[in-house]
């Protein structure tokens, strides 16, 4: 079984039993959120993002900073975002919380932030605005006794910004949070396996990306309930024309798989 297979069923197995996990009695009261951060493709070398905290609020007033709380366990440093894409994620920590109501979840940036492209690394700019904190809004309630799993998706090809003709570029994050479990995902398979291919889950005015894996598998999760339209774009360079698959059903908590683009001269 390969890595990918492995990644499916363990995601399979996410989606279904999450909200099934039980905490011992001792905190059978408290939510368990635990937080990882994955990416949509982009065409650069390495984006590396420095997170020196993250943290959850569950203040109904998101203006009482009192609210905030650190996760635990937190494996925080520069994380290159080009890595996470696919399935791949990266763990950012958990925390214990009293069933209720959270808020938002804010990411708090330090000041190793780069870009690489053509083989140099270029400083990226984080507005002044975003100095407090990266806020995305999540308002969900949570159970005590249920283990809940918050996907971080952060797109990188929407986030870098080029500042004009000054060789600068600027980090306006795009990001997403969803709880895995009240979504769904899309996978399949692009053949030939070996053409560098981005494939996007588009629903309206929204989509989600990745880069099929070595084998030509690619997975699109943490995808709201709906219709989407599945679209393989090989590079210019191979020749191939652009795929789309309409009408693609995405179901809370199932895995949809739909049959094999195939690329054609």
């Amino acid at each position: 079984m390969n890595k990918f297979r492995i990644l499916k069923a363990t995601l399979f197995c996410t989606i279904s039993l999450l909200f099934f996990a039980s905490c011992d009695d001792e905190n059978d009261q408290n939510a368990k959120i635990q937080v990882s951060l994955i990416d949509a493709p982009a065409d650069y070398e390495a984006v590396l993002i420095d997170i020196e905290d993250v943290q959850i609020n569950v203040n109904e007033d998101e203006d009482d900073e009192s609210g905030w709380q650190s996760l635990e366990g937190s494996e925080l440093g520069v994380y290159d975002l080009l890595t996470l894409t696919n399935g791949e994620e990266a763990f950012l920590g958990e925390i214990e919380l009293p069933a209720g109501k959270i808020s938002q979840i804010r990411l708090i940036l330090g000041d190793g932030n780069e870009l690489t492209i053509d083989g140099s690394n270029v400083d990226l700019k984080v507005p002044s605005g975003s100095q407090s904190g990266l806020k995305l809004n999540i308002h969900q309630e949570v159970e005590g006794g249920i283990t809940y799993k918050l996907v971080i998706d952060f797109d990188a090809a929407k986030s870098v910004v080029k500042a004009g003709n000054s060789g600068n570029y600027n980090l306006k994050p795009v990001i997403r949070a969803k709880m895995e479990a009240l979504t769904g995902a899309i996978n399949g398979v692009v053949d030939p396996a070996d053409v560098n291919t981005v494939v996007y889950g588009i629903m309206n005015s929204d989509s989600v990306s990745t880069y099929p894996n070595e084998n030509g598998e690619y997975l699109l999760r943490a995808l709201e309930a709906g219709t989407y339209t599945v679209v393989a774009v090989p590079t210019e360079e191979s020749g191939y024309e652009t795929i789309s698959v309409e009408d693609v059903t995405v179901s809370v908590g199932e895995i949809t798989t739909i049959d094999t683009i195939n690329f054609v001269n």
